[in-house]
Order: structure tokens, then sequence, then C-alpha cells
């Protein structure tokens, strides 16, 4: 795992320098009481999702056993 330090307003870019890999631009928008406010800016077509609501979205994509 990379760990950042990031202060507000300050940014970290996550793609190829090449211009064909998705970007994603991650923004530090606030930070105070325990929380910090995060602002996404992402090449179209790239999904954004919080972590629980991705695993989610893996566990409906996984074939259902059948039972017996």
């Amino acid at each position: 795992m990379l760990v950042l330090s990031r202060k507000n307003e300050e940014s970290v870019i996550v793609g190829g320098p090449n211009g064909f890999a998705p970007m994603l631009k991650v923004t530090v928008l606030e930070i105070g009481g325990g929380k910090v406010r995060l602002g996404f800016d992402a090449d179209e077509g790239v999904p954004v999702h919080r972590w629980e609501v991705w695993e989610r979205i893996q566990a409906s994509l996984r074939p259902v056993r059948a039972m017996g």
C-alpha cells in the first residue's frame, strides 16, 4: 500500500502519464472532526465507488452455487 500525506486542496493523480490509461484525480477538500472529505475527478467511464458499495457489486457478480 502506498501512503501519501496531503493537505487541503492538494491532489493525487492515479493513471498513466501516456494519456491512454484512465485517469483519476483525488483532491483533499476538507479535514476536520475526524473526517476527510475527498473530491474525485475521473475520466469518463471510470467507475468510482465507496469500498462497501464496490464489495456489494462484486458479490452480486459472483456465480451462485447450487445447493446439494
